[in-house]
């Protein structure tokens, strides 16, 4: 990964929220299960190659076509393309698959 800022934040925020379930629950099983589901979410969001998944669903099955090498010293280099583009299937698909893991964490963590 290219800006290891997002996976360092990520991390991060993820201690602080295991932090806050052991002091609520006082409990080590759900602070690991609270580890695990945050291992999860920020495996699933912040880690994968965005430029493959960056397109619409229908084209994930079919190869990314890699593009020409630019040359090594560029007048100047091409901006950055955004790291999340909106498209409504994918996030459909991301809303069901996290909001039903944080629902049965949730579940988890206040029982």
């Amino acid at each position: 990964m290219a800006d290891d800022a997002a996976l360092r934040r990520s991390l991060i925020c993820l201690a602080a929220i295991m932090a806050v379930i052991g002091l609520y629950t006082h409990s080590l099983k759900k602070v690991m299960v609270t580890y695990l589901f945050g291992m999860l979410a920020i495996g699933g969001v912040v880690l994968p190659d965005w430029e493959f998944f960056d397109r619409p669903v229908s084209q994930w099955n079919s190869p990314l076509s890699v593009p020409q090498l630019p040359p090594l010293h560029p007048p100047h280099s091409p901006p950055t393309p955004s790291r999340f583009r909106f498209y409504p299937i994918r996030t459909i698909i991301y809303a069901m698959v996290y909001g039903y893991a944080f629902y049965k964490w949730w579940m988890y963590i206040s029982t």
